[in-house]
């Protein structure tokens, strides 16, 4: 069966929330939106690329910054309302330069920030 991104179930924006998590290690690394071109592109490219709700444009992760995703394989949950994106990682994948944006932990009510900023 061919995939068709348009058979995804989509936000009222036209969205759908897309988890980066590391190929090899398993780990989560951020969360993104994607739009039907954004998941055709990065199907197409093999480079992850999402939809900057705040800019209102197409982000390919690592255009600027070098931190680069690669796509490794794409997974629909069973809803066909989220996506998993097994990705190969260059560099940190979060905006403030941590390997991954779930750098803060509740533990015994208390929020504890566990990861530091890369060098």
């Amino acid at each position: 069966m061919t995939f068709d991104p348009e058979t995804l179930r989509y936000n009222a924006a036209g969205l759908i929330p897309a988890i980066a998590q590391e190929a090899e290690t398993g780990e989560v690394l951020m969360m993104a939106w994607m739009n039907a071109e954004a998941v055709a592109r990065t199907l197409e490219t093999g480079r992850v690329t999402y939809w900057s709700r705040s800019r209102a444009a197409f982000w390919v992760k690592g255009e600027t910054s070098g931190h680069v995703q690669d796509l490794v394989e794409m997974r629909v949950d069973c809803d066909r309302d989220c996506l998993l994106l097994l990705i190969r990682q260059e560099g940190p994948a979060c905006h403030t330069n941590r390997r991954s944006c779930f750098y803060h932990a509740v533990r015994d009510g208390d929020e504890v920030e566990i990861m530091a900023p890369l060098a």
